[in-house]
C-alpha cells in the first residue's frame, strides 16, 4: 500500500520534469534567438520535421511488445538468456528508431557529415604521424583544423573508424552498424553491474527500461553511443571483480577505463561512478587489495601507447578548451544551458527515470534518517546517485553547453536503473516508448 500511495508523488515528479522541458522550449524559442543558442529546436540540436519512415512499423511493434511482455520476460527468463535477449531487443529498438529517418539519413549518413569522424579518414594514411601532429590542428585558426567532433575528442574516437576502414568496413553504413551494435551492449553492461552490486531482482526490474530507453533515439547512430558502451563495460567489469570474480576482469576494467579517456575527455568523470563501485564493493576490495595492481596496469596501457607514439592528452585537452570557446560555446549562454541541459536529460532518460530518481532519493534519505531500507535498494540508489553526481559536475563545468542529448548518453544510461523502483512498470514503459516515438517522428535529430 505504501508503494501505491507514493504513486501520486511519482506523477508530481514527472509533472515537474515536463514543466522543466516546457520552460526550456519556451525560453529557448522566445527569449533567445538561434544566433544565441545555435540549436534549431531548443533545447535539442535538431529541427521540426514531422515524418514517417520505413522504421515506423518496426518501432511501434518493438515498443508494444516490450511494454506488453518485457517485465514478465525479464522476471522469468534465465539470467544467461536474459542478457542476449536484452541486447537483441535494444538493437531492435535502436535500429527501428534510426530507420524512421531511412537508411541514408538515419544510419549511413550520420557519421559522414562535414563535422564527423569519417570526413577525415583520408588524412590518417600514416597513423603514428597523424597522432603526433593531431594537436596542431585542434584550434580553429590552425592549418587544416579538424572538424568539430574530431577536434572535440581525443584521437581514439576517430582512430576507431579509421581502423574499421582499414579492415574493409569503410563508409557510413559499416560505421553505423558498428556504432549501433556496440552501443546496444551498454544495456547488457549496466545489467551485469546492477546484478553484481545490487542483486538480480533489481537488475531484472530495470531490464525493460534499459531496452526501451528514449536515449536510443541518439544511440543510433551517434558515436557517443559507442563511447557509452565502452564506459559501461569498464564499470561492469569492475563491479564483477569487487564482488569476487577473477582479477582478470579488473585488468579488463582498467583497459577500458583507459580507452574511455581517449574516446572522450568528459568521460574522465566516470571516475565518480568507478569510485562508487569500489565503495559498494569495499568488502571485496579489503579482501583482495591486490586487484589495484591489474586495474592500474590496465588503465596505463592506452595512455602509455598514445603517449609513446607522440600524442599529448593534456595539451590536447587545453587546446580543446580554447577551441571550444572559439566556437559555439563562446556564444551559447551558460545561464540558459546550465538548466536546459537537464531538460535534455529528461528527454533522453524519460519521465520514468525522473520518478525512479525520486524514489532513489527517498531510499537514501530514509537510510540517512535511520529508517528501514533494503540493502540492495540502498546500493542501487547510491549507484544512480553517483551517476547523477557525475552528470551534474559535467553540467556545472560549462563544458557541456547544448548537444547533451548525445554527449551525456554514457551518464544517462546509469540513471535508467532507478526505474527498477517503480510499481506498474507497463504504464511507465508506455510513457518511455511514446516519448521516444514522438521525438523521432516529430524532429530531425541530426547534429
Amino acid at each position: 500500500m505504501t508503494r501505491l500511495r507514493s504513486v501520486p508523488r511519482d506523477l508530481y515528479a514527472a509533472a515537474a520534469a515536463v514543466l522543466l522541458v516546457a520552460a526550456a522550449i519556451l525560453v529557448g524559442r522566445h527569449v533567445y534567438t538561434y544566433d544565441d543558442l545555435i540549436v534549431g529546436w531548443p533545447p535539442l540540436l535538431g529541427r521540426w520535421d514531422p515524418h514517417l519512415g520505413p522504421g515506423t512499423p518496426a518501432a511501434v511493434l518493438v515498443a508494444a511488445a516490450t511494454v506488453a511482455y518485457g517485465p514478465a520476460v525479464a522476471a522469468r527468463l534465465p539470467w544467461r538468456a536474459l542478457l542476449p535477449a536484452a541486447w537483441g531487443a535494444a538493437m531492435a529498438w535502436t535500429w527501428s528508431l534510426a530507420l524512421i529517418d531511412g537508411w541514408e539519413r538515419g544510419v549511413a549518413g550520420r557519421l559522414t557529415t562535414g563535422q564527423e569522424y569519417l570526413s577525415v579518414i583520408d588524412r590518417w594514411r600514416d597513423v603514428p604521424a597523424t597522432l603526433r601532429d593531431f594537436n596542431g590542428h585542434i584550434l580553429l585558426h590552425s592549418p587544416d583544423n579538424w572538424p568539430a567532433h574530431v577536434a572535440g575528442h581525443p584521437p581514439g574516437a576517430t582512430l576507431t573508424y579509421v581502423l574499421l576502414d582499414r579492415i574493409g568496413l569503410g563508409g557510413g553504413g559499416w560505421a553505423g552498424v558498428w556504432t549501433i551494435t556496440v552501443g546496444a551492449t551498454a544495456c547488457v553492461a549496466v545489467l551485469v553491474a546492477v546484478r553484481a552490486l545490487c542483486g538480480e531482482r533489481l537488475a531484472r526490474r530495470a531490464a525493460p527500461f534499459l531496452v526501451l530507453a528514449p536515449a536510443a533515439v541518439w544511440m543510433g547512430t551517434s558515436a557517443d553511443g559507442y563511447f557509452a558502451a565502452v564506459a559501461a563495460w569498464a564499470v561492469a567489469l569492475l563491479a564483477l571483480t569487487v564482488t569476487g570474480r577473477s582479477l582478470w576482469w579488473t585488468a579488463g576494467a582498467g583497459l577500458l577505463f583507459g580507452l574511455t579517456c581517449y574516446l572522450s575527455y568528459g568521460l574522465t568523470l566516470f571516475a565518480v561512478i568507478g569510485a562508487a563501485v569500489l565503495l559498494l564493493g569495499r568488502r571485496g576490495v579489503r579482501e583482495r587489495p591486490v586487484m589495484f595492481v591489474p586495474l592500474l596496469a590496465g588503465m596505463a596501457v592506452v595512455p602509455v601507447a598514445f603517449t609513446v607514439i607522440g600524442f599529448d592528452w593534456w595539451e590536447a585537452y587545453h587546446l580543446l578548451v580554447e577551441r571550444y570557446y572559439e566556437g559555439a560555446a563562446g556564444v551559447r549562454p551558460y545561464a540558459y544551458w546550465v538548466w536546459a541541459n537537464l531538460a535534455c536529460t529528461v528527454l533522453i532518460t524519460g519521465l520514468a527515470t525522473v520518478a525512479g530518481l525520486r524514489r532513489a532519493g527517498v531510499v537514501l534519505i530514509r537510510r540517512r534518517g535511520g529508517g528501514d531500507a533494503r540493502t540492495e535498494d540502498l546500493r542501487l540508489a547510491f549507484l544512480v546517485a553517483a551517476a547523477l553526481l557525475a552528470l551534474l559536475v559535467a553540467d556545472l563545468s560549462g563544458m557541456s553547453k547544448a548537444e547533451t542529448e548525445r554527449i551525456w548518453l554514457p551518464f544517462a544510461l546509469w540513471l535508467l536503473p532507478a526505474c527498477a523502483f517503480l510499481p506498474r512498470p507497463r504504464a511507465w514503459l508506455t510513457a518511455q516508448a511514446v516519448l521516444a516515438l514522438l521525438l523521432n517522428h516529430l524532429l530531425a535529430t541530426g547534429w
